[in-house]
Formats: structure tokens, C-alpha cells, sequence
């Protein structure tokens, strides 16, 4: 067995994320067009369709939480950076180090009660679908498992960039 170089290792990580990102695109417009079908069901013809309600309900849920790791990869996350802009570039990364070690507290807080919930409520039966409902509670530590990941790889990125990478005001904690 060979040693697996560093392009390597880009190829795999840049193909997982495109699944990932493929598999939350695909799950936001499956969202959309059931919620077209829906609305032109009930509103044109008066025919509702419970278990639809229940997965398109489900669906968000989904995108929401697939979608915590994803808003880490592309820093897409919430930031108010005048402040954050003010500082020295070395302070800058000491800062956002600190960030996203909260932001990681805060994740692995919402993986353990997301498990609980799920392991807990899970064997219970939906009422639209008919499907046991740790389906839908286990969204919750999936996608905060996936999450936990991109931040574990977004906090080594941070401490292995140069301080040189923190003098623009154009970056947001990465």
C-alpha cells in the first residue's frame, strides 16, 4: 500500500464535496417543487396530501441541518466583521480560532441532545408518512456530525495559515 500525496487527497476531498454539495442542491429544489405541487393541489384543486406536508416539513429540516457544514465550508456563516476588521492581523487569528472552537462547543452540545432526542422519540410512528420517526430526528445529529466535521477541518486551516492571510478585510474568520 502507497503513500497518498497531497493531490491526492484534494481529488477525494474536492469530490466528496461536490456530492455534498449535489446531495443539499438536489434536496433544496426537491423542496421547491413539492411545495409548488402542494400549493397548486390544495389551492386550485382542494386536495391535500398529508404525508406530503409531513415530508416536505421533513425536507426543510434536512436542508437546514445539511446545510450548517455547508454554510462552514463556503463562510457563508453570520458575521459583523467592521468590528473584527479593526484588529492586527495576528489578533484576527487568534480571534477566529476562538470562533470556531465556540462554534465546535456549540456543535458537539447540539450532536449530543440531537442523538438523545432522536434515540429517545425515534421509535415513535409518523402520522403522514408512516415511517418511524428517527428518519426525521435523525437529521438532527447528521447533520451536526457533518458540521462537526467541516469545522474540525476549518479550525486546522485556520491555525496553519499564515498571518499574512488575516491582513485582508475581505475574509471573515477563515
Amino acid at each position: 500500500m502507497g503513500v497518498i500525496n497531497i493531490e491526492t487527497l484534494k481529488k477525494i476531498g474536492n469530490q466528496i464535496y461536490k456530492v455534498y454539495m449535489g446531495i443539499g442542491i438536489f434536496s433544496v429544489g426537491l423542496m421547491a417543487t413539492c411545495v409548488i405541487y402542494a400549493v397548486i393541489m390544495r389551492y386550485f384543486f382542494s386536495i391535500s396530501h398529508t404525508f406530503l406536508e409531513e415530508f416536505m416539513t421533513t425536507l426543510f429540516a434536512f436542508t437546514t441541518f445539511w446545510g450548517i457544514g455547508i454554510c462552514i465550508v463556503e463562510n457563508e456563516h453570520v458575521t459583523i466583521d467592521s468590528f473584527y476588521n479593526m484588529f492586527p492581523a495576528r489578533l484576527k487569528k487568534i480571534i477566529s480560532i476562538i470562533n470556531y472552537i465556540i462554534v465546535l462547543i456549540v456543535d458537539l452540545i447540539m450532536v449530543k441532545f440531537g442523538l438523545d432526542y432522536a434515540l429517545r422519540y425515534g421509535k415513535q410512528i409518523s402520522f403522514g408518512m408512516r415511517v418511524p420517526m428517527i428518519w426525521m430526528y435523525g437529521i438532527i445529529p447528521l447533520g451536526t456530525i457533518i458540521a462537526f466535521v467541516c469545522i474540525a477541518i476549518k479550525l486546522v486551516i485556520l491555525i496553519k495559515s499564515p498571518i499574512s492571510h488575516f491582513e485582508k478585510n475581505t475574509d471573515r474568520f477563515n
